[in-house]
């Protein structure tokens, strides 16, 4: 099933993350003096989650413990830890895990966050 995509808010962040190393190791700056929501996400070995859309923030998925199965839009792929992806507002997404271990994401979303604005397209855990 195919989305319409809104128009994203911003341009794609991926090229604008700050990487330093310091004495003591290195960073990674993902957002500077912008409105967001980090969360850091986990899946299971196995499972994924559900088809989704929102039309009011585009996010960032920086890939801590891979792999990952990621499908944004008709494209699907495999990422592993250090990568980043970007879906911007209004495509269809979702996350999955192909590991044996738990495989995790950081994600940062960038304008309204709002639990409500998430359209299931196929929701996997039934939610009421």
């Amino acid at each position: 099933m195919q989305h319409a995509q809104a128009q994203s808010a911003r341009p794609d962040p991926r090229s604008e993350v700050v990487e330093d190393a310091r004495p003591w190791g290195r960073f990674e700056q993902f957002t500077h003096n912008e409105a967001t929501t980090v969360k850091l996400i986990t899946v299971l070995p196995g499972e994924r989650l559900s088809l989704q859309v929102h039309t009011h923030r585009d996010e960032l998925w920086v890939v801590t413990v891979g792999p990952v199965t990621a499908q944004v839009g008709e494209e699907v792929r495999e990422a592993v830890a250090g990568e980043r992806i970007w879906i911007p507002r209004g495509t269809t997404h979702r996350l999955g895990n192909p590991g044996a271990v738990p495989a995790q994401i950081l994600e940062v979303a960038f304008g309204e966050f709002d639990e409500a604005d998430i359209e299931r397209l196929e929701d996997d855990y039934s939610r009421g």
